[in-house]
């Protein structure tokens, strides 16, 4: 399935669609491990390998795009800009009880504690102002005639 704001246009050169295939798995296995680091991140690695499919695999980009779990931001993201707003609080949750424990439990130096809660609140008060994905109005059953 093809999304009009996703085009695949694969490149003609053999060497050069391996090494965008490659670098697209490589984006995307550090999008999944930035799923559970607190200072790597998810979406921007996300956003180059369905880049990097989209000119070297269409499988690969067609399986990304349509992943259950992170398609459907990748989507939202590429097309309007914006998150959703589940994605949105699980992301500001994850980063207020990872960054905490790590500032205070793993870090004995002050200045990078304050380093850790700085970046917390860059990286919140950016996904606060970062555009929402509006939720679609339901629309009442007697009203769909």
């Amino acid at each position: 399935m093809r999304h009009r704001h996703l085009k695949v246009r694969l490149v003609k050169s053999e060497w050069l669609r391996y090494l965008l295939l490659g670098t697209g798995v490589f984006s995307l296995a550090a999008g999944v491990v930035g799923l559970f680091l607190p200072l790597v991140p998810t979406v921007p690695f996300l956003l180059v390998a369905v880049i990097c499919f989209s000119r070297s695999s269409e499988r690969f980009h067609t399986w990304l795009v349509e992943h259950r779990h992170l398609g459907p931001m990748l989507k939202e993201y590429l097309a309007h800009g914006s998150i959703p707003l589940r994605a949105k609080c699980l992301a500001i949750a994850a980063i207020w009880i990872s960054f905490p424990v790590t500032a205070f439990v793993v870090v004995d130096a002050v200045w990078l504690r304050v380093l850790l809660l700085s970046i917390a609140a860059c990286v919140t008060l950016y996904l606060i102002v970062m555009p929402t994905t509006p939720h679609p109005t339901k629309v009442p059953e007697s009203d769909r005639d």
